[in-house]
């Protein structure tokens, strides 16, 4: 049986991913325009980011108000509650600025340092996908309903089909480029959707059998991995850590382990 305060924190998270999608989908003006940048001057925010964001967290502390925020544009407060909201109202802002349909609403909350519920809303794939810890992952869909979301059965590597970003900041960039360069022979492919979200809820929903990035933030993060998790793939960062800055690996379980040590090797997780 879920948790009755999950449940509770799974409804809010889904309310407001899917009005914030709404309000990204339906409000985006046709001059849309960056309104400030932050690690370099090609990573950038929107008006509809901020937007988006003020709405999430409007409504959380409408109905949550001791709870802890922590938001990409800005949103931080501590809180009392032992729960804490990580939220990226806009994760694939490129994608969004260019009319590009892969980016997502993503919002997680966290019990005493531990994710327990991950919302991830798709409106231009019509799709929104959530995981309870413990619950298992679903997806929702404006055409089939609501299902359970599993992981593919691993391929052999060389039959794996990966994806990844790249960092704003181009040293960090070329490096990533050089790593993907040395995986790209002993893969099925690669791939580079532009939204770590979307790409964790890919491998949860078995259209891809792995994902790796650095330089990804808590926001980005959070409720992608435990949806993948929930559907049974596995994610980590180096050897023997979890996701982090330095590296974010998720995979089907034959896929992940030695992709994880081909990632290490590489030294993909430094210049």
């Amino acid at each position: 049986m879920t948790d009755p305060l999950h449940s509770e924190l799974l409804d809010l998270a889904r309310e407001a991913a899917h009005r914030a999608g709404a309000l990204l989908r339906d409000g985006r003006p046709a001059d849309l325009a960056v309104a400030a940048t932050k690690s370099s001057p090609i990573d950038v925010v929107t008006e509809m980011d901020i937007a988006a964001e003020k709405l999430i967290t409007g409504m959380i502390a409408d109905q949550r108000p001791d709870d802890g925020l922590l938001g990409e544009e800005g949103a931080s407060t501590e809180g009392t509650s032992g729960v804490r909201w990580v939220i990226d109202p806009l994760d694939g802002t490129v994608n969004y600025l260019y009319g590009l349909p892969t980016w997502a609403v993503s919002i997680a909350a966290e019990q005493d340092g531990e994710t327990v519920v991950g919302v991830v809303a798709a409106p231009m794939r019509g799709e929104t996908y959530h995981a309870v810890r413990g619950s298992g992952a679903w997806a929702t869909g404006a055409w089939d309903g609501e299902r359970r979301l599993a992981c593919r059965t691993a391929p052999p590597l060389d039959q794996a089909l990966v994806s990844t970003g790249f960092n704003y900041v181009t040293e960090v960039r070329a490096h990533q480029a050089d790593v993907a360069q040395k995986l790209i022979p002993l893969l099925r492919d690669i791939r580079r959707g532009g939204s770590a979200a979307v790409d964790l809820c890919d491998v949860a929903a078995g259209r891809l059998d792995g994902y790796y990035e650095r330089g990804l933030n808590a926001w980005d993060l959070a409720a992608g991995d435990l949806i993948a998790r929930e559907a049974g793939a596995l994610t980590g960062g180096r050897p023997g850590e979890r996701p982090s800055r330095d590296l974010a690996v998720a995979g089907t379980p034959g896929v992940f382990e030695p992709l994880q040590r081909l990632l290490e090797d590489f030294g993909a997780w430094h210049d």
